[in-house]
Parts: structure tokens; C-alpha cells; sequence
């Protein structure tokens, strides 16, 4: 599985963008996809994660309320729909897939099956 992200970009504070996560392969729909962020000098932190039909969603509590993921099996593509966005959330966002897990669990991870490369997410004051 290769992940594939995009859609990041400069924003003003309160403004929305969507962060899209195509994934190659034909077992998309196995896999728990999640999105985690870093930002310079922080940690990695965990944002959102679900499973392969929607129904299996878990949010980070910076997450609920403005973020909201959503998948498209047709597409192999997950996305991170962001409103009321914040110059804290700037930060590089990834995407991860995990076979077999529950999106709770998939939040915990430090290693992945699989890791995309990050898309620039900038938040202007």
C-alpha cells in the first residue's frame, strides 16, 4: 500500500481545507486509515483514524467538533475535512494505514504498516 496525501496550504485562522489520502491497492477497504500531524519542534500527535466502512471513527479531543474524516472506497482515498481552523493546527499532516486494528488503537501507534509522506498545513493569524 502506498499513501499518497495532499491538500494542505495556507489558510487564515478560521478558514477550512480538506486533506485528501489516496492509497494504492485493492485491500483499501481492510484497513484502518488514520491522519496525524506535527508541527516544528513538537511531537507527533494523533488527529483522527477510521475504519474501512466509516462506521469505526475516533478523534483526538484538538479534533472533535471542527475535523471530520471521511472515506471513499470507490476513490481509495481518505479525507480530513478541517473548519474553524486554528494557527495551532499548522503543522505537517500524514496519513497511516493499519490492517486489523480498531481506530482507537490504530491512535495509539507509534509504527505503522503503512506511512504517507506529510502534506504543509499553515494556519495565518
Amino acid at each position: 500500500v502506498q499513501l499518497q496525501a495532499s491538500g494542505g496550504g495556507l489558510v487564515p485562522a478560521g478558514g477550512s481545507l480538506r486533506l485528501s489520502c489516496a492509497a494504492s491497492g485493492r485491500t483499501f477497504s481492510t484497513y484502518v486509515m488514520s491522519w496525524f500531524r506535527q508541527a516544528p519542534g513538537k511531537e507527533r500527535e494523533f488527529v483522527a483514524a477510521a475504519n474501512g466502512d466509516n462506521r469505526d471513527t475516533y478523534y483526538a479531543d484538538i479534533a472533535k467538533g471542527r475535523f471530520t474524516i471521511s472515506r471513499d472506497s470507490a476513490q481509495n482515498t481518505v479525507y480530513l475535512q478541517m473548519n474553524s481552523l486554528k494557527p495551532e493546527d499548522t503543522a505537517a499532516y500524514y496519513c497511516a494505514a493499519d490492517r486489523g486494528i480498531r481506530a482507537q488503537v490504530a491512535a495509539r501507534k507509534r509504527i505503522h504498516d503503512y506511512w504517507g509522506q506529510g502534506t504543509l498545513v499553515t494556519v495565518s493569524s
